[in-house]
């Protein structure tokens, strides 16, 4: 049986871009929230992820500076690389 732990975090964690966006499923892997890509694909479609307060399912959406990603108690900013 499998028991999935989740984490609790008040703060808001930036994570940095160099693009001008970046699609969902790779933004949790640069933000180290998921293992793979194919970890992210099944947590998007089950609709465990949010972008701006609201579920989002397609793992292809793209992310802009000033988005806010809640997956895992967790909320990731979308910010520019400095």
């Amino acid at each position: 049986m499998k028991v999935r732990v989740r984490r609790v975090s008040a703060e808001v964690v930036p994570v940095g871009i160099t693009t001008e966006f970046i699609k969902l499923e790779s933004f949790l892997k640069l933000a180290n929230a998921v293992g793979s890509g194919g970890m992210a694909k099944n947590f998007i479609q089950n609709g465990e992820v949010d972008v701006n307060d609201a579920p989002c399912l397609m793992r292809g959406k793209k992310l802009v500076p000033g988005d806010r990603v809640r997956f895992d108690g967790v909320t990731y900013l979308v910010k520019n690389a400095d």
